[in-house]
Formats: C-alpha cells, structure tokens, sequence
C-alpha cells in the first residue's frame, strides 16, 4: 500500500521527468490531430470546392471518418496495452 507515493516499491518520477513525459504526450496527440485532418480531408473535400461551407456529403463523409479514425485509434491502444501487458509478465507475442 502506498501514502502519497511512498512505500510502493518503485522510484517517483522527477519534475523533468514529468515534463519530458507530459512534452512526449503532446506531441503524440498533436501529431495524431494532424494526421486525422489531413486524412479525413483528403477523402471527404474535394479539391475544387466553390462554397464556403460543408455541403451534406462532406459533413456525413467528416462524420464518419473521425468516428472511424478514433475507434481505431482506441482499438489499437488496448491491444497495444494487451501486448505489453503479455511481454511484461514474461509472455510472447
């Protein structure tokens, strides 16, 4: 059992540490932000759009696209966390 982190076994991380961690998560979220918009803007605008504003198709095909972008993010997230659970305690892939 552990009080405010002692006793626990395993090392605190330091302030730096923290940052550089939190500086990592950032950026991974950041890139995958960018990675979405450019994907779901290729497929769902076309390139030589006249109006200022999304018509039906580009909204639903948005829609879709996000959601679809973001399951499969999670999906891969917990088997990715499944994986390394496995590895850590001393199994194979």
């Amino acid at each position: 059992m552990s009080f405010l982190g002692f006793g626990n076994g395993q090392p605190q991380p330091s302030s730096d540490q923290k940052i550089t961690a939190a500086e990592t998560e950032l950026d991974l979220v950041t890139d995958m932000f960018n990675k979405l918009v450019d994907n779901c803007y290729k497929k769902c605008i076309n390139s030589s759009y006249n109006e200022g504003e999304l018509n039906k198709t580009e909204s639903g095909c948005l829609d879709r696209c996000v959601a679809k972008y973001f399951e499969t993010n999670v999906k891969v997230g917990e088997n990715m966390q499944k994986m390394g659970q496995t590895f850590n305690n001393g199994g194979k892939f």
